[in-house]
């Protein structure tokens, strides 16, 4: 039986509100679950203690016996010093423009450039005419 801790899903429509609960890998997201460990709030600001709340020493019970957290579950864990935090995953490159308008964006970016540089000779060339003036 392959245990994960994970995000249920309860409140309503536009107000959710989360229980992070030990379940089968297998049960569905508002499922049957073995246990719950904690509660997520994302309603309340960052700052507010009952925001996140996790039973630590049942997570550490579940997590030595093998239970994977999610991705939003660990992040929850190792904020709370309970895991060391994962490696970020490289984030979707479909946002960003396709490769003839990167290039364009690059020679504008290297215009730009050089018009600064031009820029900064110009009055330089100026003060020393008239200095010798």
């Amino acid at each position: 039986m392959a245990l994960r801790i994970r995000l249920s899903r309860g409140g309503a429509k536009k107000r959710p509100y989360y229980q992070i609960v030990v379940a089968d890998s297998r049960s569905p997201r508002d499922g049957r679950f073995i246990e719950k460990v904690g509660a997520y709030n994302p309603m309340l600001p960052r700052e507010h203690a009952d925001r996140i709340v996790i039973k630590e020493e049942r997570v550490k019970h579940w997590l030595s016996q093998g239970a994977v957290p999610s991705d939003r579950v660990a992040r929850f864990f190792s904020d709370a010093e309970l895991m060391p935090a994962r490696e970020r995953r490289e984030q979707s490159k479909k946002s960003q423009p396709k490769a003839k308008a990167q290039e364009r964006l690059r020679e504008a970016e290297e215009r730009r450039k050089e018009a600064a540089a031009a820029a900064a000779e110009t009055p330089e060339a100026s003060t020393e005419a008239s200095a010798e003036a």
